[in-house]
């Protein structure tokens, strides 16, 4: 029969909730039947769970079920739920009694879930239908009247009333029907014979079966039954009893038997055989899960059971004899699947949030988790937790319903994805468990500012580089992602206006120069740039950029004198006496630039005549080189080329007449060239002639003044006397020192040089860094001067007789970064740990040891910095990065560790960067009893002890036994000498020279440290840290163990001049 549908009538039923969960969630219940339209009112979720109707909308209620389909959905305005998508019973829950759908009604902020359950209510919607449209009896025409024959039973996907309700026969004078009750929807019929049958008179009958269902109005189904009667066997078998019952365990293996069928048959010989065998009912056909022999009667399993799908089995056995037109009987066995823990935890997720915010807030419903045990009692009952360390955790709501939650910080940058195990495990015997891992993924929030590698870039770029030209790229990280990491750079402004001179790409950071830089002009300026990132709120960091401008050979050098104006020649008269060597005139010139490019050579370029005069390549002064003759000329003109040393060398000239005259009153002054003219008077001659002049007062005031004292002071007067002295440091260096003014000359100890070092003619390389000055004053010699090697190479021709010439090849050796930092103190040796105690009661900035360290290679290769690598405990002290010096951040506390181990880093400035540690344990103390010297592990053995402390206890030992007996000396002096000898006493004293500079002078040694004045700059000039340029040559000492300031030094944007 077709099926047809009737619109019914929604009913509802609502259920109190079974329990309640810490979020005070309620479960209801409700009915609605199949196959109802969409929009039909299933329930009012606001009034039957007590929530408020205006806050549905703004909570976010969600209906969220395990099916792929939304059945339901709830009106956030008036929260009455309604259905969603059609409805089919019998396609939900196939063969089975009772459907309902378990979904759940989700509220956030805060975050709540119940758990509906909605009952689908069954309508008569299906006819009952016979597998078989024909079914064949074959009966005998022995057969007795009673005798029974059971019928195909009709299926109905309907359930309850709706299904088979009863079985109705057509008229007929044979047979009836029995109809049988065999339990919940287990409805069978019989064929019942009521009168003997006669095959000749009729061989055949035709009944029509109708099944009729219990639904209002009520459906049927047909089965046409053709009964053939036959005769001869006229006994059918007859088993034990109509109903067997066995109990079987689920996991029973395949082929067990379970269960043996006893039949009997009163005929006898083949009519009294039987065969046994099992019979379908319908689509309830079990021959597949069982089977029978069919000459025992055994009934065995042929495959595993599952009590979770079905938990009894009804079969029906036949037993059939082997007579002619055999006859047959039937029963039923009822066979009980017993269950066990044969069924894992099943774990399913639903992801609510994806990905999570990484500053999610603890509590944050990240996913809902359910699990289900197919087995049932205890071996269901199930537990659910997570398996590691995450920031989350499962929180039970109803059941076997739980919520993963956010229970921790989250932070993407350190993870940015979860693997979350979810473990879920039965109650059974042995218990069953089961795990799932799902992926959380963490989405970025714009929490990283960007940083730069460094506080402060230096860049250096050369002078008239082309105008847009990239002279840097700046480079920044972000630890965030996307959006979040994307940057832009800008320039801050500052006090110095640099938008003339650079810019910057805001998306890549190059520097871009918009004009070409002058050394001359300006030598260093400083800027900052900001990296801003695209997060919202955007974040940003600075960083400070000096741009140092490296100088060009572009100026050429300028001559001072001789006075040349308008290209006129300068004429300079020599006796026709004079010696060799004599001294013609000095040329003076100077150069814009710096370093190399400002040193300057002079060179007679032109000379005519007789070779009779030349030059000092450094010093500029023209002498004779030998006595005149009766053939020389009696004017020699001379061109005095003085060229720089840059690349490409840049020159001028200046012309000199040298007149031989024969008496030595015909000269005239030297600078008689020289303009009178006030106007043409410079400001350098007026600087020279003041420094001259004051250098000059100052000197014939201080003899007035010393040999007044020395004539009429007393004894203690003549105690009182400061003279200049020299000062022997603790770090074995010395110094010079007068009154309140002092100009250190530091030669420290550890250079393994002596203390006076002298470099022969010609200079070192430009790049050799040989002083470098801090900001106390003081000179210091900070490396080893470079290597060289001088050698001859000589070019001979191969005429007869053969002509050479030689070339003298200086080479200078450049210096690699191939050492690395070598630890002096503390000493450690072997690798062993050095043991510093600090008190307990040390204030902060208490100083514990000071970490000593040289390199051999020199420049910015030698330049040390000193850090404390690996930090283990509380952060309580701190390095000094360029003076090695370990003291303490803040007082200790209870908390502080006892001992604190630490590794000191200390690394040069080359490229790559090389490094050593050193290790020391500071121990804390109760007392400053207890601590010991600072270097108590420093080796005893006298194989350890090296030559450089041998050195240095020589140095000292000599230089305590000079003071001690210059101290024991000049006591016994001015308690015994005369005012005689008094007036012989040679101070040390300051000689100014002529041509500006001053020297130091004791005895038969000498050190000159010269400035002269034609430097234009002051006599002593500091540099504030960092160090200037590796290229920037400072000092140069020339052959005759004198100190000579050559040029001028290297500018830095922050110079101070210091007149003591």
């Amino acid at each position: 029969m077709g099926r047809r549908r009737q619109r019914e009538r929604v009913w509802i039923q609502c259920v109190a909730l079974l329990c309640l969960f810490d979020w005070s969630a309620a479960q209801i219940s409700y009915s609605v039947s199949e196959e109802v339209d969409k929009g039909t009112f299933v329930g009012n979720l606001a009034k039957d769970l007590n929530l408020n109707v205006h806050e549905l909308e703004s909570r976010g209620l969600m209906i969220v079920s395990g099916h792929s389909k939304s059945y339901f959905e709830a009106n956030l305005k008036t929260g009455i739920m309604f259905v969603e998508e059609r409805i089919d019973r019998e396609e939900l829950c196939p063969n089975t009694v009772k459907c309902s759908l378990n979904i759940e009604a989700i509220l956030s902020h805060p975050t709540q879930l119940h758990r509906v359950e909605i009952d689908i209510l069954d309508i008569n919607d299906n006819a009952p239908s016979f597998l078989e449209r024909i079914h064949i009896l074959n009966i005998t025409e022995a057969a007795f009247p009673g005798e029974r024959y059971p019928l195909p039973i009709a299926n109905d996907a309907d359930t309850g009333s709706n299904s088979v309700n009863s079985y109705k026969l057509s008229p007929n004078e044979h047979f009836s029907l029995d109809v049988q009750s065999g339990g919940e929807q287990s409805l069978s019929a019989e064929l019942v014979l009521q009168k003997a049958l006669d095959r000749e008179k009729q061989p055949v009958i035709q009944l029509t079966l109708t099944a009729i269902d219990g639904g209002k109005p009520p459906r049927s189904g047909t089965l046409l039954i053709t009964v053939n009667v036959e005769d001869v066997n006229d006994n059918a078998p007859s088993f034990s009893k109509p109903l067997y019952k066995v109990s079987v365990p689920e996991n029973v293996s395949s082929g067990t038997a379970i269960i043996t069928l006893t039949a009997t048959d009163l005929d006898e010989g083949v009519n009294s055989e039987i065969m046994y065998s099992l019979i379908g009912r319908g689509s309830l056909s079990h021959s597949d899960t069982f089977a029978i022999n069919s000459d025992t009667g055994i009934i065995t399993v042929k495959k595993t059971m599952d009590h979770e799908v079905t938990a009894a089995y009804e079969i029906r056995a036949e037993a059939m004899d082997r007579g002619h037109s055999s006859r047959k009987t039937y029963c039923k066995v009822l066979v009980e699947v017993i269950d066990v823990n044969d069924n894992v935890p099943e774990i399913s997720v639903t992801s609510l949030i994806s990905p999570v915010n990484e500053d999610a807030e603890i509590g944050t419903v990240v996913a809902l988790v359910t699990v289900t045990d197919k087995d049932g009692g205890k071996n269901g009952l199930t537990n659910c937790k997570l398996i590691g360390s995450v920031p989350f955790k499962l929180k039970s709501n109803y059941k076997n319903y739980y919520t993963l939650v956010v229970d921790g910080p989250l932070d993407r940058e350190s993870a940015s994805q979860y693997n979350v195990t979810i473990t879920a495990t039965d109650e059974g015997t042995p218990p069953l468990s089961s795990t799932s891992v799902i992926t959380v993924q963490v989405s970025d929030v714009n929490d990283n500012a960007p940083r730069f590698s460094e506080p402060v870039i230096n860049i250096y770029v050369k002078e008239n580089s082309p105008v847009g030209d990239v002279i840097y790229t700046m480079s920044a990280f972000d630890p965030d992602s996307d959006e979040n990491a994307k940057m832009t750079y800008s320039l801050l402004n500052t006090s110095v206006p640099i938008s003339s001179s650079v810019n910057i790409n805001s998306d890549n950071g190059d520097i871009i120069s918009l004009q070409s830089f002058n050394y001359e002009e300006i030598q260093t300026f400083q800027f900052k740039v900001q990296a801003t990132d695209s997060g919202v709120p955007p974040l940003s960091s600075n960083v400070t950029v000096n741009v140092f401008i490296l100088d060009e050979n572009d100026n050429s050098p300028g001559i001072l004198a001789p006075y040349s104006e308008h290209g006129s020649v300068n004429t300079e008269n020599v006796p026709y006496s004079a010696e060799a060597g004599y001294f013609v005139a000095k040329i003076r010139a100077v150069d814009a630039d710096s370093g190399y490019n400002a040193l300057l050579s002079y060179h007679i370029s032109e000379p005519k005549g007789t070779n009779l005069f030349r030059i000092g390549t450094s010093t500029g002064e023209l002498r004779t080189k030998r006595r005149m003759s009766d053939n020389d000329l009696k004017t020699h003109p001379l061109v005095v080329l003085v060229s720089d040393n840059g690349e490409p060398s840049l020159s001028a000239t200046v012309s000199i007449d040298v007149v031989v005259v024969e008496s030595t009153g015909e000269i005239q002054t030297q600078f008689r060239n020289v303009p009178r003219k006030e106007e043409n008077f410079s400001d350098l001659n007026l600087d020279l002639l003041i420094a001259i002049a004051s250098v000059s007062v100052i000197f014939l005031l201080s003899l007035i003044s010393l040999i007044a004292v020395k004539c009429h002071r007393t004894e203690d007067s003549f105690r009182r006397y400061s003279a200049p002295m020299i000062t022997t440091h603790p770090d074995g260096s010395w110094s010079y020192s007068k009154s309140t003014q002092q100009y250190d000359v530091c030669y420290s100890s550890d250079t393994l040089k002596s203390d006076v070092v002298v470099f022969p003619a010609p200079y070192p390389p430009a790049d050799a860094e040989l002083i470098s000055i801090n900001g106390n004053d003081t000179f210091n010699r900070t490396q080893t001067l470079p290597n060289k090697e001088e050698f001859k190479v000589q070019a001979t021709d191969s005429g007869v007789p053969p002509l050479r010439s030689n070339v003298t090849v200086n080479v200078f050796i450049l210096d690699e970064n191939d050492n690395s930092p070598g630890i002096l103190a503390p000493y450690s040796e072997h690798g062993s740990v050095n043991t510093e105690n600090v008190p307990y009661s040390a204030e902060a900035g208490y100083f514990v040891a000071k970490i000593r360290a040289v390199d051999a290679d020199s420049g910015y290769n030698a330049l040390l910095s000193y850090h404390i690598s690996e930090p283990k405990g509380t952060n309580l002290f701190r390095i000094g990065t360029s003076t090695g010096e370990l003291r303490t951040k803040r007082r200790m506390s209870d908390n502080d560790l006892k001992t604190h181990p630490l590794v000191v880093l200390v690394s040069d400035n080359g490229e790559p960067s090389l490094s050593a540690t050193v290790s020391i344990d500071v121990v804390v103390v109760e007392s400053t009893g207890e601590i010991q010297t600072q270097f108590r592990n420093v080796p005893r053995k006298e194989e350890n002890f090296s030559d450089l402390n041998l050195y240095l206890l020589i140095a000292i030992a000599s230089v305590s036994v000079i003071f001690l007996l210059s101290l024991i000396s000049l006591i016994a002096v001015k308690c015994h000498r005369t005012d005689d000898s008094f007036r012989r006493y040679s101070a040390p004293m300051i000689t100014t020279h002529p041509d500006g500079s001053w020297s130091y002078s004791k005895s038969t040694q000498q050190y000159d440290v010269c400035f002269s004045s034609d430097t234009l700059k002051s006599d002593v000039v500091v540099f504030p840290a960092p160090y200037p340029p590796a290229d920037a040559e400072l000092i140069s000492i020339n052959g005759n163990d004198t100190f000579n300031r050559t040029q001028t030094l290297p500018n830095k944007e922050e110079v101070r001049s210091v007149h003591k």
